[in-house]
Order: structure tokens, then C-alpha cells, then sequence
């Protein structure tokens, strides 16, 4: 059994040097399509409070700032060029041995071990205004937690200077494979963002694909084969209990799932007689609606952030194009119009872009477009990229590569909307079919 996600107690401490009404404007870091110059902090090793805590304040540190560094916009200072000796979390920050290495923001932090619990307080400091930018927080958690608690303190810092949600503390389900390609086998996995934690969920008896979570991260939606053709199953992520989606009729096929924003509903395609149109299922109900009526292949819908709009692919005109209808179905818009074929398309959590897979002079892309069809803009190029899934700030996409020949091995990679800050994420073998859960 899956062990249900621990939920950290988040409490701000009393007092922690608030931020003069005099200060100057905070540490801001802009995030644009422009050319950025990453932002250079400090981070010396969080203090150890108690013995017991030396080994993990080292750990929480390095994770840390490895979170900051992968986003392509922080850059690390070595820690062999700092002036000043951080000793004890209440001491006076000596803003002038910070500034004369050129820190910008300076991060410090405290581990203290209570029994089975760890706490870990930080700070974070606008060096050049000497003021602490926002409060100090505390967390709280099993000693296991210590990673969660690290992409905490990430995702706080990444908010209170970039202005943005941060994306570090998140899950990923993925398709972890094994074997030779002609021969591969398949299993459904969940892992941190970073690729730590790796569980599997699924053995790999059967075939599957395509999994993704539901907006509260409770559950996932992924097609198997187990029954002998493609099916959709729904799966509880703390118990790992599944079962498919439907029933349906021997010979038909269900696949390409997702969920709707308030994770009530399910958009899936469903192929009947060698036509496959793209179906609503009510959770509660059971109530499916058919949303395509069309001689054609119409898959991999998904709903805008509002439940109002479904963007899909179909090849309704020769060749794999982007589309938008309602979510009740109806006239669709083809938004789709460069030249090459579209496919897996993703509305953005934010609502200002659909990522998708375009193939094109023998070569695969990742691409953005804005939600008219305007603005596209390819982020990656290989012999094969696809899939793409969005971090729950939508300014980051991952998704699969797949290196070419006979020996060719599927990788998870990440780009983010610059398409500069290209990253293959660490997984324990080949893995493929990501898909990012919400902020947990």
C-alpha cells in the first residue's frame, strides 16, 4: 500500500525580524521571454539546533538548492566565497560581507529534532535593501518528510522573489519501462518532481499508458491492456485500489483520459467499430455523454482551466490538427496552422497556453500556442519529443524523448516557456508518459 502523502503543519514564527515599513522596494525577479541573468543567492548550510539534526540540516540544504538551480533563473554562490560564518539563526545578518560577493538574496535556516519530528525554520533576505523579505516560517513533519519540507522552503523562496507559485513540492506519475525495445515492459510509477522517491504502482504484467492525476492528486487516471485491449482505470493513489473506469463492450476500446478541473468528470476517447470520438463521463453518475460525432480520430481532450473549453487532436482534414469546442460538445475550431502535424494537446493552468507535440521534417517538437492558435512557438527539436504535461504554475512542461535506433531508450526531460532551460529528470532507468500532479 501506497503510504498516504504527509501533510506538513505550516505555523509563522513569532517575531522573526518583520521587514521595516521604511525598506526599500523588495528583491523582484521578473520572469520574461527575455534573456534572463540568473539571480545569484547564498545559502549556507541550514544550522544543526541538536545533535541529532546535523546530518539532515545538510540534506535540506543541498535540496534546496538544487530546486533553485534547476529553474534555469537562481544561481548558486559557492559556498567557499562566503565572508561571513552563519552560526545561529537569531544572529545580525553582516549585510556587507554578503553584498561584496555580489549575493543578491540570502537564504538561512535552522533543523531541530523533536522525537520522531523534525522542524525547520528559514529566512530569506533582499542583501542589497539589508531588509528580510517576508516572514519567517516554521514547518513541522515526520523525520521522512525532510524532503518535502526542503521543496517547501524552495517553493517559498521561488514565490516571494519571482512573484509566481512555485512548482517543487509536487509528484509526477510516469511510465517506468524496462527491456529491450521490441520486448518492453511497462509499469506505472510516482516519484517527486526531481525524481527521488521513486513508488510503483502497478507490476508489469500488463501494458500501460498515458497516466494522469486528478486536480486534488487523489487519483489517476491511465489506459491498461490487463483486459486485453486498451481500457481506461481509475486508481486511489493511498491505497493503490483501481478499478476501470467503465464497462464496456468486449473489442471496444478506452483511452487518452483526463479529468475535468473539479475532478468530477472524465473526457476519454472511446473507439467503436473502427471510429474512435471523444466521450464525458459523470463520476457520480455514470452518465456518459458523447462529445465528437465525427468519421475520424478524435483524441487526447483537455479541459481549460474553467471546465468551459476542450482542446483535442483530430485528423478530421487529412492529418493530425489542434482543435477547441465546448465542453458539451458541439462545432469545434480548428487553432492549429502552421504546417506539420499537432497532437497531444494541454491547456495551461493558467489558462494562457496549450502545449502540444508537432511533427515536422522528420523531426518532433514540444510547442506552446496561445489559446487562439497565435504565438506558437516550438521549445524543443529531437528525433522524437512528445507527451507534454504542465508543473501547476504552467511556466514549466515536461515530457518524453526518445533517442533514436534500434537501442533507443525513452528519457523524462523538462523545458521551461524560454525553452533555454532544458533538463533530463533523474529516473532509476528509462521512463516515459509524465504527468505532474498539483501543488501538494
Amino acid at each position: 500500500m501506497l503510504k498516504r502523502y504527509l501533510t506538513l503543519i505550516l505555523a509563522t514564527l513569532v517575531v522573526l525580524t518583520p521587514m521595516p515599513a521604511s525598506a526599500q522596494e523588495p528583491l523582484r525577479l521578473e520572469i520574461t521571454e527575455g534573456v534572463i541573468e540568473p539571480l545569484p543567492f547564498a545559502l549556507p548550510s541550514f544550522i544543526a539546533a541538536d545533535g541529532g539534526a546535523s546530518d539532515v540540516a545538510q540534506d535540506i540544504t543541498r535540496v534546496i538548492a538544487a530546486d533553485l538551480r534547476g529553474t534555469g533563473l537562481f544561481r548558486q554562490i559557492p559556498p567557499d566565497a562566503y565572508i561571513s560564518d552563519v552560526t545561529s539563526f537569531d544572529s545580525p545578518v553582516q549585510y556587507n560581507d554578503w553584498q561584496a560577493i555580489n549575493a543578491q538574496a540570502l537564504i538561512t535556516g535552522e533543523v531541530e529534532t523533536r522525537g520522531e519530528q523534525i522542524v525547520v525554520r528559514f529566512r530569506l533576505f533582499d542583501v542589497f535593501s539589508e531588509a528580510q523579505l517576508g516572514e519567517g516560517l516554521q514547518f513541522v513533519g515526520e523525520a521522512e518528510s525532510w524532503r518535502r519540507m526542503a521543496h517547501t522552503v524552495a517553493d517559498e523562496v521561488y514565490e516571494r522573489i519571482t512573484g509566481e507559485t512555485g512548482y517543487f513540492d509536487t509528484r509526477v506519475v510516469f511510465i517506468h519501462e524496462e527491456g529491450p525495445k521490441n520486448a518492453r515492459l511497462k509499469r506505472l510509477a510516482i516519484m517527486d518532481y526531481d525524481g527521488a522517491n521513486v513508488q510503483f504502482l502497478t507490476d508489469s504484467r500488463s501494458l500501460v499508458l498515458a497516466p494522469r492525476f486528478s486536480p486534488q492528486g487523489d487519483r489517476i487516471l491511465y489506459t491498461s491492456y490487463e483486459s486485453g485491449f486498451p481500457q481506461v482505470y481509475l486508481m486511489d493513489v493511498a491505497t493503490v485500489s483501481r478499478r476501470p473506469l467503465e464497462e464496456i463492450p468486449a473489442g471496444n476500446m478506452t483511452f487518452a483520459p483526463r479529468f475535468s478541473p473539479d475532478g468530477n468528470r472524465v473526457v476519454f476517447s472511446l473507439e467503436q467499430g473502427g471510429n474512435s470520438d471523444i466521450y464525458m463521463l459523470d463520476l457520480a453518475s455514470g452518465q456518459r455523454t458523447q462529445l465528437t460525432n465525427a468519421p475520424s480520430i478524435e483524441t487526447a481532450p483537455s479541459f481549460s482551466p474553467d471546465g468551459s473549453q476542450i482542446v483535442f487532436e483530430s485528423d478530421r482534414t487529412g492529418n493530425q490538427q489542434i482543435y477547441v469546442m465546448s465542453a458539451s460538445g458541439g462545432e469545434a475550431t480548428r487553432i492549429s496552422r502552421g504546417t506539420g502535424r499537432y497532437g497531444t494537446p494541454v491547456w495551461s493552468p493558467r489558462g494562457d497556453y496549450i502545449a502540444f507535440t508537432k511533427q515536422e521534417a522528420g523531426r518532433f517538437h514540444i510547442g506552446v500556442m496561445r489559446t487562439d492558435g497565435s504565438e506558437e512557438r516550438l521549445l524543443t527539436a529531437s528525433f522524437l519529443d512528445e507527451g507534454p504535461t504542465w508543473a501547476p504554475n504552467g511556466r514549466v512542461i515536461m515530457f518524453t524523448r526518445e533517442t533514436a535506433g534500434t537501442d533507443g531508450a525513452p528519457a523524462v526531460y523538462s523545458v521551461d516557456l524560454t525553452g533555454r532551460n532544458l533538463q533530463r529528470v533523474a529516473t532509476p532507468g528509462m521512463a516515459s508518459d509524465p504527468a505532474w500532479s498539483p501543488l501538494q
